[in-house]
C-alpha cells in the first residue's frame, strides 16, 4: 500500500513534482497545501493553507515542498522549518526516468526530476530540486537548498553552496568551487 504524501505548493512547479512523484510509484497524494483561491491541482483537492498543518499532520506522516526557487528560495525555507516543526517525514523523491548511482547521497525532501543523471559518489543536501534534464557528475558536493534547474550539467568534483540557483542550460566546469547564496544565469558557462 502507497504511503500518502501532502503536497506544498499549486504553481507551475508542483505540475510536474507531482508527475514525478507520480511516476515514482510510492507515495498516494493524499491533497495540496496553497495559499491561492484554486480548489483543484491536477485533479488533487487543495486543503487550504498552511494553517491546516497541524491538523493535517495527525492523520498525514509525509508532506513534499513543491515551491520553485529561482532568485529567492526564502519560501522554501519557511515551509521546510513549518514542516520540521510538525515532525513531518520528507522523503526523497526521484523519477524512475532518472539514473541515480548507487553510490551517491541524497538528502531528505530533494526531488531527482526526469531524465536527471546523478553519478557516482555525488552527495546532493537536504531539500534540493535537481530539475528535468540536469547532469550531476561524480564526486560533485551539492549542499542543502541549492537548485540545478533544467538541462543544467554540474561537472565532476564541483562544490556548490547552500541556497545556490543554477539556472537552465549552464555548464559548471569540473573542480569549480561556488559560494553559498551564489545565483547562476541560464545558459552560463562556469570555469572560475
Amino acid at each position: 500500500m502507497k504511503k500518502k504524501i501532502i503536497i506544498i505548493g499549486a504553481g507551475g512547479h508542483a505540475k510536474s513534482c507531482i508527475d514525478v512523484i507520480e511516476n515514482q510509484g510510492k507515495y498516494k497524494i493524499y491533497g495540496i497545501i496553497d495559499k491561492s483561491n484554486k480548489n483543484k491541482l491536477l485533479n488533487y483537492k487543495i486543503l487550504g493553507n498552511e494553517k491546516e498543518l497541524p491538523l493535517i499532520r495527525k492523520r498525514i506522516d509525509n508532506a513534499f515542498i513543491a515551491i520553485g526557487h529561482l532568485k529567492d528560495n526564502s519560501v522554501r525555507l519557511k515551509i521546510q522549518k513549518l514542516l520540521k516543526k510538525y515532525s513531518f517525514k520528507l522523503p526523497i523523491i526521484i523519477s524512475k526516468k532518472a539514473h541515480v548511482s548507487k553510490n551517491s547521497k541524497i538528502g531528505e525532501g530533494t526531488i531527482i526530476m526526469h531524465n536527471c543523471v546523478v553519478n557516482s559518489c555525488a552527495t546532493i543536501g537536504k531539500n534540493c530540486i535537481i530539475n528535468s534534464g540536469a547532469i550531476i557528475e561524480h564526486d560533485t558536493n551539492i549542499e542543502d537548498n541549492v537548485h540545478v534547474s533544467t538541462n543544467a550539467t554540474v561537472n565532476g568534483s564541483v562544490f556548490i553552496g547552500q541556497n545556490s540557483f543554477i539556472g537552465s542550460g549552464s555548464v559548471v566546469k569540473q573542480n569549480i568551487k561556488i559560494k553559498k547564496n551564489s545565483f547562476v544565469k541560464a545558459n552560463t558557462f562556469v570555469k572560475k
